[in-house]
């Protein structure tokens, strides 16, 4: 059984934005689907993603809902500095903070997780 974590960093702006967030969401299906051990992380400009993902209107959040329960949360720090922590909150998403209000790479690491990021 493998241990992935999938760091979700692309921004909601661009079709290639959308491109990389539903390939983390595949990677994570996968993962999920396989019966591993796996962690999805919004970090960096990716924190913008939960409140565009929580509508049913929009074209992921099927794909979304189905690896919901695999979500470990958002970084507190980015989710401040582009505004959306009321919208991870609405998300029922966790603020991530473990280092300097980050959430810790290393920790996965130590864990023995293979790090993706997206």
């Amino acid at each position: 059984m493998l241990k992935m974590a999938v760091f979700v960093l692309a921004d909601i702006e661009s079709h290639g934005d959308m491109g990389r967030l539903v390939n983390a969401l595949v990677a994570v299906k996968e993962a999920k689907d396989a019966g591993d051990t796996v962690a999805l992380v919004f970090d960096g400009a990716g924190t913008r993603w939960p409140g565009v993902l929580i509508d049913p209107g929009h074209p992921v959040h099927p794909l979304y809902d189905a690896v919901r329960d695999q979500v470990t949360g958002a970084c507190r720090f980015c989710a401040d500095a582009f505004g959306v922590e009321e919208e991870v909150g609405r998300a029922g998403l966790s603020l991530l903070d473990q280092y300097d209000h980050h959430p810790s790479l290393r920790s996965y690491l130590a864990d023995n997780y293979h790090v993706v990021t997206f």
